[in-house]
C-alpha cells in the first residue's frame, strides 16, 4: 500500500486511538486525562493539526491516557473548547496553534488546577502570564531557511525566471518566521532569486482551492517552487504546483510541518517541525508530575525539533551536500536565520 494511500487510514487510525482512549483498557488503569484543541485546520489537515494529534495519540499508547480532541469549527469554539476540556476532569489540555493564544489564556486563569500548553505561542507573551501553562516555540525560520536554499539551487539549475512563491495561511509570526527563513535560504543560495509571497487567511483544507490560486498566480508570475505554510488549505498550493510539474522547468512544492513527500513526485522536500514531539513532552511533564508552568520550551535543527522531510531523487547530491553544510552552520550559530519579514 503507498504512503499516500495509507494516509486516510492513518488519520482514521489517530482518530480511534485519541477517542477510544477513553476505552475500557484505558479507564481500568489511567486517571490521567489529556486533551488537545485544534485550530480550524482541524486535525484532516495533513501537517500541524494532524501532528499534534498523534502526539496526543503517543500519549494513550504511552502513557495509558484518557484522551480527547476537542474540534474547533470556528474561533469562536475556542474558549469554549478549552473550558470544557478543564470541566471534563482533563489534566493536561493543548491548545493547537498562535490563534488560541488568548483565548488559552483566559482559560488556563480560570481553571488554575489543568495544566494548559500552546503550540508556537510564546508564554512570556500571554495577555495573563498563566502560572500552569508553558509555551511550545519553534525556530521554523532554520527548516525555512534551509528548503528555501534548496528551492533558488533548484530554479538555478532549471534556468528561466528565478522567481519562488510561498502560500501562507494567516500573516502571523508562526507563518512569517517560515517564509522569512524561506526567503533568506532562497537569497544566500542565488542573489537574483525573487521571492513571491501571499496569504490565503485560511488554514482549514474546505479552502484548499484559495491556496491554490494564489499559488497559479505566482507561477504565471514566473514561480518554479511554491513553498506552503497554510495546513490544510496548503495542499491547493501543492495542487498548483503539481498540475504544472512538466516540461523543462517543472514546478516544484514544498511541503510544510509534515513530510508531504507522500503527495506525490512533484515534492521537492517539506520543512518539518516536530509538533508530535511537543505534544508529547507536553503530555509526559504533567503525567510524570514534572510539569512547570510559566516557561517556553523552544524547538530547534539543534534539539532535533525542527528539520527538513525527504528530498526528491531529481536534486543533485551536491545540492543536498550543499544545503546540509548550511544546516551545521545554523546549528552553530554562524548562521542566524530571520524570523521576521
Amino acid at each position: 500500500m503507498s504512503i499516500r494511500k495509507a494516509l486516510p487510514l492513518l488519520l482514521i487510525a489517530a482518530l480511534a486511538a485519541v477517542i477510544l482512549g477513553s476505552s475500557a483498557s484505558a479507564q481500568k488503569s489511567a486517571t490521567f486525562k489529556a486533551a488537545m484543541v485544534s485550530d480550524t485546520g482541524n486535525i484532516n489537515d495533513r501537517s500541524f493539526n494532524f501532528l499534534a494529534s498523534q502526539g496526543l495519540a503517543r500519549a494513550h499508547r504511552k502513557l495509558g491516557a484518557q484522551t480527547r480532541i476537542y474540534i474547533s469549527k470556528s474561533k469562536s469554539d475556542y474558549l469554549p473548547n478549552l473550558a470544557q476540556a478543564a470541566r471534563d476532569g482533563n489534566k493536561a489540555v493543548l491548545a493547537t496553534g498562535f490563534l488560541l493564544a488568548d483565548d488559552m489564556s483566559t482559560a488556563a486563569t480560570q481553571f488554575p488546577n489543568t495544566d494548559y500548553a500552546i503550540v508556537d505561542f510564546p508564554w512570556v507573551a500571554l495577555k495573563d502570564k498563566p502560572k500552569n501553562a508553558i509555551g511550545l516555540t519553534f525556530k521554523s525560520e532554520q527548516s525555512g531557511y534551509l528548503v528555501g536554499y534548496l528551492a533558488a539551487l533548484m530554479a538555478k539549475k532549471q534556468g528561466g525566471k528565478q522567481v519562488l512563491g510561498a502560500v501562507g495561511g494567516k500573516k502571523i509570526p508562526s507563518v512569517d518566521n517560515w517564509i522569512a527563513g524561506y526567503r533568506a535560504g532562497a537569497k544566500k543560495a542565488n542573489r537574483r532569486i525573487q521571492v513571491k509571497i501571499g496569504y490565503s487567511d485560511e488554514f482549514a483544507i474546505g479552502f484548499s482551492a484559495k491556496c491554490k490560486e494564489i499559488a497559479l498566480k505566482q507561477i504565471q508570475q514566473g514561480a518554479q517552487v511554491i513553498f506552503q505554510v497554510a495546513g490544510g488549505c496548503g495542499l491547493g498550493a501543492l495542487d498548483a504546483a503539481k498540475a504544472n510539474h512538466k516540461g523543462k522547468r517543472p514546478v516544484w512544492g514544498i511541503g510544510v510541518d509534515a513530510d508531504q513527500a507522500y503527495l506525490g513526485k512533484h515534492i521537492l522536500t517539506s520543512g518539518t517541525k516536530k509538533v508530535d514531539n511537543a505534544a508529547f513532552k507536553f503530555f509526559s511533564l504533567v503525567k510524570s508530575g514534572n510539569f512547570r508552568g510559566g516557561r517556553d520550551f523552544v524547538f530547534t535543527l539543534k534539539n532535533g525539533g525542527q528539520g527538513v522531510g525527504k528530498i526528491s531523487p531529481k536534486v543533485p547530491p551536491a545540492f543536498v551536500t550543499k544545503m546540509n553544510a548550511i544546516k551545521k552552520l545554523i546549528i552553530k550559530g554562524k548562521i542566524k536565520p530571520p524570523a521576521t519579514l
